[in-house]
C-alpha cells in the first residue's frame, strides 16, 4: 500500500516512476579463466547495490560463489551473466570459483 500511495504522488508531481534496474546500477567486470580470477581483488562503494558482470573465458565451466553473499553463478564456457549484490556494509566478502577452489578472490566495500 505504501508503495502505491509513493507511486500516487510522484505521478501527481510530474516524477517518473522506474525502478532501478540492473543497467543502471556501479557495474564491475570479473573474468574466470580454468582457474583464475580477473581481477582477484574487486573494491566497491560501501552501501550500494552494485553489478558484477561475470564472463567465463576458460575451456571448462566454472561458477561464482560467495558464501558470505549467498550468491552464486554457474557458466558454461564463453558464456556471460552477472549478479545483483546488495548494497554491503563496509569490509570485505570472499568469492571464489567453485569448479577450480584455488580460485579465491575478495570485494572489497569502502
Amino acid at each position: 500500500m505504501a508503495g502505491t500511495a509513493l507511486a500516487v504522488v510522484l505521478l501527481g508531481l510530474g516524477l517518473p516512476i522506474r525502478p532501478a534496474v540492473a543497467a543502471d546500477l556501479p557495474t564491475f567486470a570479473l573474468e574466470l579463466n580454468d582457474g583464475k580470477l580477473t581481477p582477484a581483488r574487486i573494491q566497491v562503494p560501501a552501501q550500494t547495490r552494485i553489478k558484477i558482470e561475470i564472463t567465463n573465458a576458460g575451456k571448462g565451466a566454472a561458477e561464482f560463489e560467495s558464501i558470505q553473499l549467498r550468491k552464486e553463478k554457474v557458466l558454461a564456457p564463453g558464456a556471460k551473466s552477472f549478479v545483483v549484490i546488495a548494497p554491503l556494509s563496509p569490509g570485505e566478502y570472499k568469492f571464489f570459483d567453485d569448479f577450480h577452489q584455488s580460485a579465491q578472490g575478495v570485494i572489497v566495500a569502502k
